[in-house]
């Protein structure tokens, strides 16, 4: 049975690979270079997830949202957090109309009742506002005045924060960085890229986006990454990869003993095995390999760990952290704790 299923998903793997590729060169006619960056936003799409894009301004975060956006066919919204933004501005309110039948309650939907939002510097909004948005990508769904409304399905939020500037902003959270399928730094473009970045944009054309995929269309990959078989030797070292993360645990490295203060929750584990099966399917396989699972860590964990002080003190980051459990974490079982 599982033999059936996995070469069906592996005959289904060339049309997922197609779209996927297909969607990644449309952005890329507006996006120079920032590859894993696309792969990991999209990466986040099929496999329902939301994604947080973290660097410094006018690096194209907004940018490459923008034109994921365009070649879609999904209704898209933005979103631009500032301080004064309230819930409402987000969920939508209940206002009073004038009618022929009198006075009667009208709920008007918020810019978060959209398939595709972009939830500009979230860091900038109080915490009151952003625990509207992220009620929404939690449960799928809005409750106003007493009213539950569902979102429609795809329903995908890609936030952008600003790591450098922390005057008048409103970190989010673990609790809710935890709600982010991937966290994704965005870094500096090489010499080349900032060349052709230049030619593209100081010489009056602009690049046109086609759509290339709909949403129950997306709604059927996702369903399809779902199918990916997972071996129990591959998921278990997934689960140990998450609990090498916990400080004082069985299979905490002395790295994360020493330099962590909280690991990661079993949303990483969720993540790390979803993400290895989007991996999966690009390879046209139907199986996920300890591989597909190690090239994910990172985005997948880097922002539901907490350094304590003295990592802090010390200037250590997760990633680094994450990168010596890699290493030390043996993929085969029967290998024990690290040491």
């Amino acid at each position: 049975m599982a033999g059936t299923d996995v070469a069906q998903v592996e005959a289904a793997a060339e049309a997922f690979r197609e779209h996927y590729l297909n969607t990644k060169n449309q952005i890329q006619k507006v996006v120079v270079g920032h590859e894993e960056i696309i792969d990991g936003v999209l990466t986040c799409l099929f496999a329902g997830g939301h994604a947080l894009l973290e660097g410094v301004p006018g690096l194209g975060k907004t940018l490459l949202i923008r034109s994921l956006s365009q070649a879609l066919h999904l209704q898209f919204a933005r979103i631009q957090f500032t301080p004064d933004l309230m819930p409402a501005d987000v969920t939508g309110t209940t206002i009073v109309v004038e009618s022929d039948q009198g006075r009667q309650f009208q709920f008007r939907k918020g810019p978060i009742f959209a398939q595709i939002v972009l939830a500009d510097e979230i860091n900038r909004a109080t915490p009151k506002t952003q625990s509207a948005l992220l009620e929404a990508m939690q449960e799928k769904s809005v409750t106003v005045g007493g009213d539950t409304h569902d979102l429609d399905r795809p329903f995908f939020v890609m936030a952008t924060q600003n790591p450098i500037e922390q005057e008048g902003t409103y970190p989010l959270p673990e609790a809710q960085l935890d709600r982010f399928f991937f966290k994704l730094l965005v870094g500096y473009s090489n010499r080349d890229e900032m060349s052709e970045i230049l030619d593209r944009t100081t010489m009056g054309v602009e690049p046109e986006v086609e759509r290339v995929l709909d949403g129950p269309t997306i709604i059927q990959y996702q369903q399809l990454v779902r199918r990916v078989i997972v071996a129990p030797h591959v998921q278990d070292y997934a689960v140990r990869l998450v609990l090498a993360t916990h400080p004082g645990g069985e299979l905490a490295t002395p790295m994360v003993n020493q330099f962590l203060r909280f690991g990661a929750s079993p949303r990483a584990g969720q993540a790390l095995v979803l993400a290895g099966k989007v991996r999966a399917l690009l390879d046209n396989r139907g199986n996920v390999s300890v591989d597909d699972i190690r090239a994910v860590v990172q985005p997948a964990m880097r922002h539901r760990c907490l350094l304590n002080f003295e990592g802090e003190a010390e200037g250590k980051t997760t990633d680094e952290i994450l990168n010596n459990i890699v290493e030390q974490v043996p993929a085969d079982a029967g290998v024990g704790a690290p040491a």
